[in-house]
Parts: structure tokens; C-alpha cells; sequence
């Protein structure tokens, strides 16, 4: 049976507060949990006026207080920023709030741009370098045992499970070469070099022992409603913010309504028509049907949902609409 999990951004929405958004991914991870949802994911970006979730750890904290079955994870934490000790130390801690529950997604972008990630930490800026030697690591303290002469506390019978992140074929590899499950970001590449990047992981892997098997996974940005009609007014919401972006302007998440009435121009309408021709976006049939011949075309059984609207009803709903279709266990 196919599983489906949750990315969240906690993306900030006109007429409303950044912090509101933080709040609204409390409550949409524990809407997922009773929907039979497998895991929920959070992002990690900073100074960015949309996704304003720039702290996954102190969130997955609040989710674990306030789910019991779902898994929590980072998606992910931008490692060259930080101590591979330290973050093995927080998830450690994390994991014994949420014992058997705890992911621990990482990556190697900034997660910013790179005035950003030398505030962050100008002791590494420009570390990305030592990515791997940093993924080892963390590997070896967030098992709990004793690695360079060095224990990651607090010690207990579960461990954060591991995951690497990528939209290339770099994450693949490397993911391959310390038997980690990979999840591969499909949304930020609209899919481009997933069939490359999930052939290298898995020809390329190496069994460790919590994983003797390769374990992929991808991320996709999808929205369903009950009419094909309706999911295209609100994604609405998104394409103007991509085309935004696209010319360097950001900000919160305007309303469909508002773009509705404003129109796009004909040169905007060159960028969304392509997205629109390769969105998962429609009646909750259209879009089940794209996914399911997806995960069936790179032999998946986990997929990961990414969806934005500036109405959260809507965003619940199309949650809703898709567990209910894919038979999720509902509590």
C-alpha cells in the first residue's frame, strides 16, 4: 500500500503574521496525523519572507507534544551551517520526546542565500565541502554510540533515522555511499533528473545495517479539490509566487481572488504554462491518477506531499481528499 507523508513549510500568507503560520503547522501536523499521514516533514529557510519555518527542531519538539503515532522529521536540517554534534545532540533529545518516531532529514543548500549562511555561521561559511565528512558523523553520534572519543546524550534504545536530501545527483551518491535512505526533491527541479539521481542511488548503494536495502523517496508539490476548476483558482496562489521569484520579488502568499482579477501577462503566462502542464493539481481523481503513475514509473512506495494555498481550509481539504483516496488509516 502506498504511503503518503507531509512536507510543511510554514509559508507566511497576505493579511496575516508570519507567526500565524508557524501555528497553523502545529495544527496541520496533527490534522496529517489523524488522517493516517506516515510522516511530517519540516523545511528549514532563512530570511525569507515566505517560508518563514526556520527552526525544524524547536517545531518537531512542539509536534511531538502534540502527536502520538506520526513520524516527525527535518527536511531538512542544512548541516554545513552547523555541529554535526550538536545536531546529533538536539535530535537525540528529540527522539527521546518521540521514541521511534524522529527523522533526521539533511542537506547540504543554505537554505538562503549566501550573505545568510555566512551569519549563520561564519566559522563554515563555505563549508559545503565537507558535507560528507559531517554526514559521517552525525551518522555515527546520532546512533548513540561513542565516535572520536565523543558520546552524543542522551543515550536510549532508539535512534534518529538518517536521511539525506537532494535534488541532484550528488545527494544520491552520497546517500548511496553511507546506506541512507534518500528522499529527492522533486518540487525543486519540477522533477528534472529524478529518473538519473533514483537509478545512481539505488545501483550505487551500499547496505549498512540499519538499512541493508536503498530507500527513496520523493517530494512533489500537488493539490487536489473537488473540482479540477477549483484546485486551478487556487493554485493561483502558487504560480504567481514562482513567477514572482523568478524576477527576485518575495513576499507571502497572495490570495487566488486577488490574482484572479489581476491576470498574469503574456510573458508571465510563458513561465506558468509549463508549471501548469506539469502540475499535480486538479479534481482528487486527476491528481491521484499522476501520482500513483509517478510512484509506479520509479517503482516508489512513499510519496512526500508539499502543498501551499493562502486559505488553510482548503489546504486541509486537499490533505483530506487525497488520505481518503489513497485508503490512508484514518484516527
Amino acid at each position: 500500500m502506498m504511503k503518503l507523508s507531509v512536507l510543511d513549510q510554514s509559508v507566511s500568507l497576505s493579511g496575516s503574521s508570519e507567526d500565524a503560520a508557524i501555528r497553523d503547522t502545529l495544527s496541520l501536523a496533527q490534522h496529517a496525523e489523524a488522517l493516517g499521514y506516515h510522516r511530517f516533514w519540516l523545511s528549514e529557510h532563512h530570511s525569507l519572507p515566505t517560508i518563514v519555518g526556520s527552526a525544524p527542531e524547536i517545531l518537531m519538539a512542539a509536534i511531538a507534544a502534540r502527536t502520538q503515532r506520526i513520524r516527525i522529521g527535518s527536511a531538512g536540517v542544512m548541516l554545513p551551517h552547523y555541529s554535526a554534534l550538536k545536531v546529533s545532540e538536539q535530535f537525540r533529545v528529540l527522539e527521546a520526546l518521540a521514541p521511534g518516531r524522529i527523522d533526521l532529514g539533511v542537506g547540504r543548500a543554505p537554505g538562503g542565500d549566501m550573505r545568510t549562511a555566512q551569519a549563520l555561521n561564519p566559522h563554515t561559511y563555505g563549508s559545503a565541502d565537507h558535507f560528507p565528512e559531517q554526514v559521517r558523523d552525525l551518522q555515527a553520534w546520532t546512533g548513540g554510540e561513542p565516535h572520536r572519543g565523543i558520546t552524543a546524550h542522551p543515550r536510549g534504545p532508539h535512534a534518529p533515522e538518517v536521511w539525506i536530501l537532494g535534488s541532484s545527483d550528488y545527494g544520491a551518491q552520497l546517500a548511496a555511499h553511507f546506506g541512507l535512505p534518500y528522499a529527492y526533491a522533486y518540487f525543486f527541479v519540477d522533477g528534472q533528473g529524478v529518473e538519473q539521481a533514483l537509478d545512481l542511488y539505488r545501483r550505487l548503494y551500499q547496505p549498512s545495517e540499519r538499512h541493508p536495502q536503498p530507500h527513496a523517496t520523493i517530494c512533489v508539490w500537488a493539490l487536489a479539490a473537488d473540482t479540477e476548476e477549483e484546485a486551478l483558482h487556487h493554485a493561483l496562489s502558487r504560480e504567481r509566487w514562482r513567477v514572482d521569484r523568478g524576477r527576485g520579488v518575495l513576499g507571502p502568499l497572495q490570495s487566488p481572488d486577488v490574482i484572479a482579477a489581476r491576470g498574469f501577462s503574456p510573458e508571465e503566462m510563458q513561465v506558468v504554462e509549463p508549471m501548469r502542464q506539469r502540475a499535480f493539481v486538479g479534481s482528487t481523481a486527476q491528481v491521484v491518477d499522476k501520482l500513483q503513475r509517478l510512484a509506479a514509473e520509479l517503482a516508489l512506495d512513499e510519496l512526500v506531499i508539499n502543498t501551499w494555498t493562502h486559505d488553510p481550509a482548503v489546504r486541509r481539504k486537499s490533505y483530506a481528499l487525497l488520505a481518503q483516496a489513497f485508503g490512508l488509516t484514518q484516527t
